[in-house]
């Protein structure tokens, strides 16, 4: 790695010449049936080494011949050269999940944590369902080296820096052995921005993100509809946002426990974990106080704080495993009942809500969005096609 970050890296320690890479979306994508399963699945396979066979699908896919090499630059990363298209992988988040997800990828051996990946947001596109009973937490009370030797993965989707910063243990000599070994990390941390290591090296958007995903799979074609079909969303999000002085303002807490007394601010930032309420236009209640971002003073706040700074909107973070009712009936209750929770206007008034997880890809933002202009704005509407994102998933472009 140069001094700025940037690194040339090698292609990955194998070549994969079991056909295109390229897999039907199976296992994530049922047909009209309704039914899903592992049933559902089909993928590209091969009797030669030196041939690549078609793939199952009848859809146009890009493809890459198996003795075809190509390269993908990311920042910090830079240069990371594939001698075929990767078959097996490793996410570094639920954001980078649901890029592969929209791509028709089979899901990720493994994530950061398996419980802060949302699959149930794919509920909300007909058809679709990631099953992620065999996918692996990387972090577990630590994280081990010797896992992704375990996990054995083609590419590993996530930026080095956040190994070597949020993990004692982890240095450069540790990326350069998994890269070496087997198979290059390629990413950037782009959830949030807040983060100090990330100063002097570029953030990349959700859709900047989902490109270099995409040149990686080999799948630009499903990136490019999903692009069509953002544009339309965001069109229609127009018509629905309240002018400016009209938005609420909301707090972004995680909350501790089902009984939350304590709570770790974020202020909406520029990551896509904020994309969905950016795009909604809600004002943020803590940009303007002396209350610091969780991501920078790793400080909760407790209800006297908050209770100064007396928010319009609470947007809790930490509960999307619960459903709308279980939420209002253990957290919304609790602070409903609370002495001083009580007195927050938020509270008075129903407007506290699930602010949706850490981390959002093309789909997840696309049902984030629309739950949330439901919950704050009344509205009734669909805002985009569910049924076109599972058909660009399944390839039927």
């Amino acid at each position: 790695m140069d001094e700025d970050g940037n690194s040339s890296r090698n292609s990955t320690r194998r070549s994969i010449l079991k056909g295109t890479g390229v897999l039907v979306a199976g296992g994530l994508l049922a047909g009209c049936t309704g039914q899903s399963g592992p049933d559902q699945t089909e993928t590209a396979t091969t009797t030669d080494a030196e041939t690549v066979t078609e793939t199952a699908t009848s859809t146009a896919t890009e493809t890459t011949e198996a003795n075809d090499s190509y390269s993908v630059s990311i920042e910090p990363v830079g240069d990371v050269e594939f001698d075929a298209v990767p078959e097996t992988w490793v996410a570094n988040n639920g954001s980078w999940a649901d890029m592969g997800v929209a791509l028709g990828l089979e899901p990720p051996k493994g994530v950061w944590l398996t419980s802060r990946y949302h699959t149930q947001y794919y509920d909300a596109i007909p058809g679709l369902s990631v099953d992620k009973s065999d996918m692996v937490s990387l972090y577990q009370d630590g994280v081990s080296k010797e896992l992704f030797y375990e996990l054995d993965a083609d590419v590993h989707v996530m930026d080095p820096n956040f190994l070597m910063n949020r993990f004692k243990g982890w240095e450069q000599a540790d990326v350069d052995e998994v890269d070496q070994n087997v198979g290059p990390m390629f990413g950037n941390c782009i959830y949030a921005q807040h983060y100090p290591w990330h100063e002097d090296y570029r953030y990349y958007t959700l859709y900047e993100g989902f490109e270099k995903l995409a040149q990686v799979f080999q799948r630009t074609d499903r990136y490019e509809a999903f692009v069509s079909l953002h544009d339309e969303f965001q069109t229609n999000l127009e018509s629905v946002v309240p002018a400016e002085g009209e938005r609420p303002s909301a707090a972004v807490l995680w909350g501790v426990g089902d009984e939350p007394e304590s709570f770790y601010p974020y202020i909406i930032g520029g990551g896509t974990g904020f994309k969905h309420l950016r795009d909604l236009g809600v004002n943020d209640a803590l940009a303007d106080t002396d209350v610091k971002d969780f991501h920078g003073s790793r400080a909760a706040i407790d209800l006297e704080t908050l209770l100064e700074v007396d928010p319009e909107v609470l947007m809790l973070r930490g509960y999307e495993a619960k459903t709308r009712d279980e939420f209002e009936n253990t957290v919304v209750s609790s602070l409903q009942n609370h002495d001083t929770a009580s007195a927050l206007t938020a509270v008075q008034n129903d407007d506290v809500y699930r602010a949706g997880g850490l981390y959002q890809g093309p789909i997840t933002n696309f049902t984030l969005t629309q739950r949330t202009a439901e919950e704050l704005y009344g509205v009734e509407s669909q805002l985009y096609d569910a049924e076109h994102v599972a058909d660009i998933v399944n390839g039927d472009i």
